[in-house]
């Protein structure tokens, strides 16, 4: 083969378009984080809508019996039954953080129906459920755990 044939083989790409090269890989790369950024803000949307109106529903609950079962099974006497951002606390998780004693008053629709289904049938059987916020993110508040717990 000869360089006559293929002109492009021997020529020498020039600065600016490795650069013009570079940008377009660039954005590519940046419209692709955008894009999975975007789904999972939607997935967390709906995740919050479900949890601030959805109800508690029978697998959920059944999910919670599994755990309290794989708990005792380890010899563990608390177990950690429910998660959410305290976001979704209508104070943002301040007065879970401040182990105030309306903490349960703040709790989103799903952790509101657990705390009641524990007053009822958990509490007077000897349960305990405390929450805690679990994680601070930039020091900030970010999870709350809601922990069923049995010791004496």
């Amino acid at each position: 083969m000869t360089t006559a044939a293929h002109p492009q083989k021997n020529k020498v790409i020039t600065a600016s378009e490795l650069r013009a090269q570079m940008a377009e890989l660039e954005a590519e790369k940046q419209a692709l984080l955008e894009s999975r950024r975007a789904k999972a803000e939607g997935s967390m949307r709906d995740v919050a809508e479900e949890f601030t109106r959805g109800h508690l529903s029978r697998e959920e609950l059944d999910e919670v019996r599994k755990k309290i079962r794989h708990a005792v099974d380890h010899g563990m006497f608390e177990v950690m039954v429910m998660r959410f951002p305290s976001s979704l606390c209508t104070d943002k998780g301040r007065a879970i953080n401040n182990a105030l004693p309306n903490w349960p008053d703040t709790l989103p629709l799903k952790a509101h129906e657990l705390y009641g289904a524990w007053e009822r049938l958990a509490k007077p059987a000897g349960y305990h459920l405390r929450a805690y916020i679990i994680d601070f993110p930039n020091g900030m508040p970010g999870d709350v755990g809601l922990f069923l717990n049995w010791a004496a």
